[in-house]
């Protein structure tokens, strides 16, 4: 059985330098002000690696980037955010070199917790070396490293994960920065060239795709980037405060002519179907579902207020909305109902993979909405924006709008596709599941996109370690369960309030 030891920076990943993913958690799992402390300290950094002491840099970047900061928030970045940020960063030579292998063991300098989930679940590891960032009794992080990160230790830790065997093969950028490659009996830098005939079979395989992320960052933060998101973010805020409010001030036929004139662009394609007549019942629009304003943009081209179903959208958000919403509750009859009502009104909006996916790939569809209509017409939605992510999984949603209005120039593409065929539709005897797995296919081929059978709750497993259920309760429940947290925080404050 064939080893092999990888050095992850500057090899399975092109970039040497780990400060951006530093960055990263610094702004996601704290916030703006650590995210603009560590920006500050970069230039002492590298002045440190210029003197020959990258390992005081590499500690005081860690240091700043998770000192104080809860453990679970750390481990919720590197599974959430991370692992796109690392993903597009893949040396793919590299990777296939280091995948022909039966164990592989990746080597770093960022701390275990930052990387293991994204090596294991993307690249195919079966162990992570890294530095270790000690934990105080609280379960915060002290920021401080503990000892066996670094140089020799390293070696020892290789040796005692393959029961002190040597490993088949070394990967890495450069002898004298990686020390563990004197103990591998063969050597790989790059090219990263595979000679076996046979082996180079294996050359169409990628690592496993990223196809759920979290965060709000949509570039890589390195220094200049984050200097220059920095000096952006009051601007765009102000920018997306009047964006906000002249959209909800305008009537919604003026909306497109003067989006034009704050940076934002709508492109639309195809023929949108006319407005209902008093004698026929509105048209189900089957939206592919990039980010809250799917609804809005649409009914923005259409020029006319067009009701979206909704299932967790925030409260503000609803507020904000120059739409109608209509709230589901993900029981089957009450939201068909609902619907129906809708419908008998006129036009409608749904989403039916029920939550947003920014990478190309479409969620499974709910088949509900084949159920309730033969009047389909599905619209492909995508988008593009520079600086901000418009959604979020942890995060709060009601800050959705506000981010994507923040970037300098969002572009939204809308493509109509003809109305559904009767024989299509159910009317023809067709299952509601296959008509949505129709709809799905022909959105997927309009926008380049996959099609996945992934829904709602799988997404939210993977990036807020739940099932991305809402609960729907009363004022006085909330209260009522306030009251219990409250009772139960005290009650472990007891012994202390009364020795």
């Amino acid at each position: 059985m064939e080893s092999i030891v990888s050095e992850l920076e500057g090899t399975l990943l092109r970039n040497k330098d780990p400060f951006s993913y530093f960055m990263l958690v610094a702004f996601e799992a704290s916030g703006l002000i650590r995210f603009a402390l560590l920006l500050l300290f970069w230039p002492i950094i590298k002045l440190l690696d210029a003197c020959g002491k990258p390992d005081i840099g590499l500690k005081l970047a860690i240091f700043l980037a998770t000192a104080g900061v809860p453990m679970s928030e750390i481990e919720s970045v590197a599974r959430a955010v991370l692992p796109k940020f690392y993903y597009d960063d893949i040396d793919l030579d590299a990777w296939k070199v280091f995948n022909l292998c039966d164990k592989r063991v990746v080597v770093t300098k960022m701390p275990t917790v930052m990387v293991e989930w994204f090596v294991k679940e993307h690249l195919g590891a079966d162990g992570v070396i890294g530095t270790e960032i000690a934990v105080s009794q609280f379960g915060f992080a002290t920021g401080l490293v503990r000892s066996g990160g670094f140089g020799s230790s390293v070696i020892d830790r290789v040796a005692t994960m393959f029961n002190d065997q040597q490993p088949s093969l070394g990967l890495a950028r450069c002898h004298l920065d990686s020390p563990f490659l004197s103990m591998c009996k063969e050597q790989v830098n790059a090219p990263y060239i595979i000679k076996d005939q046979k082996q180079s079979l294996l050359q169409e395989t990628r690592p496993v795709p990223v196809i759920f992320h979290d965060g709000r960052l949509v570039k890589q933060p390195t220094p200049s980037t984050a200097l220059l998101i920095l000096i952006w973010i009051p601007i765009g805020v102000v920018l997306a405060i009047i964006r906000i409010a002249i959209g909800a001030m305008l009537p919604m036929w003026a909306i497109p002519y003067m989006a034009c004139v704050f940076g934002c662009k709508v492109i639309v394609k195809g023929v949108p179907p006319p407005p209902p007549t008093g004698s026929n019942s509105g048209v189900l629009f089957v939206c592919t579902h990039r980010t809250l304003m799917d609804p809005v943009v649409l009914s923005t081209v259409l020029q006319r207020s067009i009701p979206a179903v909704t299932y967790s959208v925030s409260r503000l958000s609803e507020i904000l909305s120059p739409i109608p919403t209509v709230r589901l509750t993900r029981i089957r009859h009450v939201d068909a109902q609902k619907i129906k009502e809708e419908l008998s009104k006129g036009d409608l909006v749904v989403c039916p993979e029920g939550t947003t996916c920014r990478e190309p790939f479409l969620l499974r569809f709910s088949a509900l909405f084949a159920e309730l209509t033969d009047m389909i017409v599905p619209v492909a939605m995508n988008y593009r924006v520079g600086f901000f992510h418009a959604t979020t999984a942890k995060g709060w949603k009601g800050l959705d709008p506000i981010f994507f209005f923040m970037n300098p120039r969002p572009v939204y593409e809308v493509t109509f596709l003809n109305q559904l065929p009767a024989e299509a539709t159910c009317s023809s005897g067709k299952s509601p599941y296959d008509v949505a797995n129709y709809v799905q296919r022909i959105l997927a081929a309009t926008l380049g996109f996959e099609c996945t059978n992934y829904t709602r709750k799988d997404k939210y497993k993977v990036l807020a370690g739940n099932d991305g259920l809402v609960s729907y309760t009363t004022v006085m429940d909330r209260v009522q369960k306030m009251g219990k947290t409250v009772r139960k925080v005290m009650g472990t404050f007891k012994p202390f309030v009364f020795s």
